[in-house]
């Protein structure tokens, strides 16, 4: 191990960055923020993104795959849900489609940007992006099975009025959603994790981490990296949070739908995956980049739909969660598209191309539906 990855954490930026971020979110929670602290706190945003990507990837190097990728997911997630009920919990009515409107960017994020810039990377690198079909497609089932039974299903049912799941029907969706999310956790990591190992081409820098460092990291500097990748994703969120409503006003001086704040928000929050999944790319590691996207859409909807419900015990209003018919077509094809994407095992620019397109016409379509 070299001298460098030996000196003290508190003169790296991986560790001054995220403590700063985190000292920005403390200071700006709840004010209303003029124009230089907005951009101070989003620097601080996008120094907390890079940091987390470095200890994410330092975890994961440690644990190794795909324990990696499950540790950076679940943590956004669970720090994103926080932020949802949070939001929901504070904005009455305005906010019955909030969880409806982030889930549904988090997947249209996931499956066609991190999938579509995984794949451009892999495949301007190495011609061929090579994966595991096994078990991306286990993960695109999942993916496909929550989404239709939590935002396509509330739609069409019928004891309430609107696209809402009555009582009975929610519990049911937050059941399934956490023993699918359980069931998937099972099979990544025990049952057959083989099925999500990246793929050996012989092309790529093996189980180096990004410092190209030959050994894991010690235990001790696992734990280290795995606290501030906390501390830099609560930054990551709450500093998203703080500059919401700078966001917002943006957004209706432009004349916007509401749903385009969701779609930031998400963008940010989602930021650390997409950065770590690119450098997997890159390294020829498209399998650990499919793990991160996939397992970020399972989830965002295993772990969000759940706690919604139990929140909704207090929560006053309507709770929106079907989709409508625009969203349900751009679903549709998003999974048909993964489908015949991963079937293969083997991707070329064109299957990127078309996942990035798909994205652009959802931003699109929210700007302008």
């Amino acid at each position: 191990m070299s001298t460098a990855t030996r000196r003290s954490p508190l003169t790296d930026w991986t560790f001054v960055v995220p403590v700063v971020a985190l000292v920005a979110l403390v200071f700006s929670w709840g004010r209303d923020l003029p124009g230089f602290a907005v951009a101070l706190v989003a620097l601080c945003l996008a120094g907390a993104v890079l940091a987390a990507v470095h200890h994410a990837e330092v975890v994961a190097h440690r644990v190794g795959e795909p324990f990696g990728s499950l540790v950076l997911a679940v943590a956004v997630t669970v720090i994103e849900v926080a932020l949802i009920v949070t939001l929901m919990a504070d904005g009455g009515d305005k906010t019955a489609s909030l969880a409806r409107d982030t889930v549904f960017a988090a997947v249209m994020i996931t499956c066609n940007g991190i999938v579509g810039l995984s794949l451009l990377v892999g495949a301007l690198r190495n011609r061929i992006a090579v994966f595991n079909p096994e078990g991306s497609g286990a993960a695109l089932a999942t993916v496909a099975t929550l989404a239709t039974l939590s935002l396509v299903l509330p739609t069409f049912t019928t004891s309430k009025p609107g696209p809402e799941f009555s009582a009975a029907q929610l519990t049911f969706a937050a059941v399934a959603s956490l023993a699918l999310y359980g069931l998937f956790v099972a099979v990544q990591t025990v049952r057959h994790r083989s099925y999500f190992l990246p793929v050996d081409t012989g092309r790529g820098t093996g189980d180096a981490d990004a410092d190209g460092l030959a050994e894991p990291p010690t235990a001790r500097a696992a734990l280290v990296s795995l606290g501030l990748l906390l501390i830099a994703l609560i930054a990551v969120v709450g500093d998203a949070k703080a500059v919401s409503p700078t966001i917002e006003r943006a957004v209706a001086a432009a004349g916007l739908p509401q749903a385009v704040v969701g779609v930031i928000i998400a963008l940010l929050v989602l930021a650390p995956e997409t950065l770590a999944a690119v450098r997997a790319a890159r390294r020829d590691r498209v399998q650990t980049s499919l793990n991160l996207a996939y397992g970020s859409a399972i989830a965002s909807i295993g772990l969000t739909i759940p706690a919604i419900a139990l929140a909704s015990v207090w929560l006053s209003g309507p709770l929106l969660l079907g989709l409508g018919p625009i969203h349900m077509v751009l679903l549709t094809l998003t999974i048909v598209v993964s489908a015949l994407t991963i079937v293969p095992g083997r991707a070329t620019l064109l299957q990127g191309g078309v996942h990035i397109v798909l994205l652009a016409a959802y931003l699109f379509l929210a700007v302008s539906p």
